[in-house]
């Protein structure tokens, strides 16, 4: 049988992506003890979710049930090729503390190795596909020499970060995590995200007020949370959200006290105010409902839009994420907070600026999933033309099908 053949039409595939996400999110928020009676269609999709979702080592770790010898063997593979390269970012954070020392330079470690560095995760539970360095807008240059002293270089410049790849670069694994696959850093000068076009700044948040040379942590678990909850809104705009934000946010929320909590609207209100948070913090409550404080919830619900406020309680996680199969034209428009705003996002998604296109172009030129897709070869008005006359699949989730397909041939 050849892999074109196995893989079934897209709304069989669609249906087995939303059933196996679902249920495996509520599976690693509350384990049970009897595994899911899935068709082989639907383990064989399963490898494919726990991938794009960052959870397979996790759920080796935390399922009460087993399932097939062939599933078994796919989540303790992944949990050692997290393992190892759990070892490689620690060496590698490491030699940036060290030299970022000796160049006098503070920055602050973001997201995934914070949450490692106090304990949330055990070593090799989670994966880590890049390493994020908050760094104040004089020090860009310095630590861009310092990146380049250790090996790495230059990729390709995004909006928000500058991205750097080893100087040597490998072929990623075929599906999820490979001890192998390389480690990229990310170079931020500001922590912000666009939804979908105006800024939401919290730099001033995240970093300390009174940093010391090398890498920091964030100043509080206030700032922390903001930035989780900041990135997840970002993700489920772009139809990008994983369960592993879910769960990030679940177990720290679960630490966060009445003053965390205080010190979080606090923040918040002084800054861009608390309307994005409402849809990640929804979401986390639907699959953790003791996580999330119901007073914080009805709160952060106050201050956003009802389009995007009656959205968010709608939404399921296979809606957006990489699990939703196919391509939308407008994703994320009921996060604008206002008609003309609506509008400049939906005439820059028909006719991209020069920003949009670089960052394309970068996609197609580095990302495995997009080098070889016939769909970016497309002029763009094509393209923009199939979004509302047909329901093209996402290239992204089709490599990960793909490669968990070509796994069981």
């Amino acid at each position: 049988m050849k892999e074109s053949d196995a893989i079934p039409a897209p709304k069989v595939l669609q249906q087995a992506l939303r059933s196996t996400t679902e249920t495996l999110a509520a599976e690693l928020a509350s384990p049970g003890s009897v595994a899911p009676e899935w068709s082989e269609l639907q383990w064989q999709t399963a490898r494919a979710v726990a991938a794009i979702h960052g959870v397979s080592a996790l759920l080796a770790s935390r399922l009460r049930w087993s399932g097939p010898a062939e599933w078994q063997c796919f989540l303790r593979q992944q949990r050692e090729h997290t393992l190892i390269r759990h070892g490689r970012m620690q060496q590698l954070l490491q030699a940036l503390d060290v030299s970022l020392k000796q160049a006098a330079i503070p920055a602050v470690t973001l997201k995934g190795a914070e949450l490692y560095a106090i304990g949330l995760y055990e070593p090799g539970e989670r994966p880590m596909g890049d390493l994020d360095l908050l760094v104040r807008g004089p020090d860009v240059e310095r630590a861009t020499a310092v990146l380049h002293s250790l090996g790495f270089r230059e990729s390709y410049p995004h909006w928000k970060h500058q991205a750097f790849v080893p100087e040597v670069a490998r072929t990623p694994g075929p599906l999820g995590e490979h001890a192998d696959n390389d480690i990229k850093i990310e170079l931020h000068e500001r922590v912000c995200e666009r939804l979908p076009l105006d800024e939401i700044d919290i730099s001033q948040i995240v970093f300390p007020a009174r940093p010391h040379v090398g890498l920091n942590a964030y100043p509080s678990k206030a700032a922390l949370i903001t930035h989780l909850l900041l990135h997840a809104a970002g993700a489920m705009m772009w139809r990008g959200l994983r369960l592993m934000h879910l769960h990030d946010l679940a177990l720290l929320c679960s630490r966060m006290t009445e003053s965390d909590w205080t010190h979080f609207m606090s923040d918040a209100a002084g800054g861009p105010g608390v309307w994005w948070a409402m849809p990640p913090l929804a979401l986390t409550a639907h699959y953790y409902p003791h996580a999330v404080p119901k007073h914080l919830l009805a709160i952060v619900a106050a201050d956003c839009r009802w389009v995007l406020r009656r959205a968010s309680r709608q939404y399921r996680l296979s809606d957006v994420s990489l699990s939703r199969l196919h391509i939308e034209a407008f994703p994320g428009i009921e996060w604008a907070q206002s008609l003309p705003e609506a509008f400049r996002y939906a005439v820059k998604r028909v006719r991209p600026d020069e920003e949009a296109r670089a960052v394309y172009a970068h996609i197609v030129s580095y990302e495995a999933w997009a080098s070889n897709s016939p769909w970016f070869q497309l002029p763009h008005y094509r393209r923009a033309l199939r979004w509302v006359t047909s329901r093209p699949t996402r290239q992204a989730t089709m490599h990960a099908v793909r490669a968990a397909f070509r796994e069981r041939l």
